[in-house]
């Protein structure tokens, strides 16, 4: 009789999935904006962190925003700066990260509000062009890869059961207020977990980069 022990592995992956509010990649100077790590097990012990033009990894609490709560893994930003604007992640002890964020703040008088998180292939997605200071159903011009696509009497657009080729920059105009920033707006047919840069993040004009850092190099 030969006997055979048989070991079985549970690997425990673990996650966790930073939101924002408001939920829009682009962000008035002077706003209130709270980001959150939604966590599947608070116990890994997630960290907010940021790469900016002046700091790279620093975590809420050291030189921005004030932890919501007795862990990093909250954060309010009572009064939004151009300087915040940059790339945030949640980051775990054991070495896990998140989806990235990428929150672009402008002085402008015009933002465009779009998903700060992928898009799955086959959503609906819906844009939003608004001022600062005005209604936000104003009329206003939607742009993709710098070309025009819509123009809509209401400031809202939505881009209905999206594929690849919807894929790409985004801004919008309204007359007589001016321009938004343009925003990267990345569809995928999968969740996916990036690691953050560990250098500056590009502009908001600029295309998501085209190779992905050593996820080592972040961790150190």
């Amino acid at each position: 009789v030969v006997h055979f022990s048989v070991w079985i592995i549970f690997i425990l992956t673990l996650t966790a999935r930073l939101t924002v509010s408001p939920s829009s990649s682009q962000i008035f100077e002077g706003d209130f904006v709270s980001l959150s790590c939604e966590e599947d097990d608070s116990s890994a012990g997630w960290t907010l962190r940021r790469n900016t033009s002046k700091q790279q990894r620093t975590q809420c609490g050291d030189g921005w925003g004030k932890p919501a709560g007795s862990t990093n893994s909250s954060c309010n930003i009572s009064y939004i700066d151009r300087w915040d604007s940059g790339v945030y992640w949640c980051e775990s002890r054991e070495g896990p990260i998140s989806n990235m964020v990428n929150l672009t703040v402008t002085g402008g008088s015009v933002i465009l509000q779009s998903p700060v998180l992928p898009v799955m292939e086959g959503d609906d997605v819906t844009l939003l062009c608004k001022t600062k200071t005005t209604p936000s159903n104003l009329p206003a011009a939607f742009y993709k890869d710098g070309s025009l696509i819509r123009k809509q009497p209401t400031g809202h657009m939505t881009i209905q059961h999206v594929s690849r080729s919807d894929e790409g920059l985004y801004k919008c105009d309204i007359s007589g207020h001016g321009e938004s920033p343009s925003s990267w707006i990345t569809v995928t047919g999968e969740h996916t977990t990036t690691p953050p840069p560990t250098s500056t993040p590009p502009p908001p004009s600029t295309p998501n980069p085209a190779s992905t850092p050593d996820p080592a190099a972040v961790r150190t």
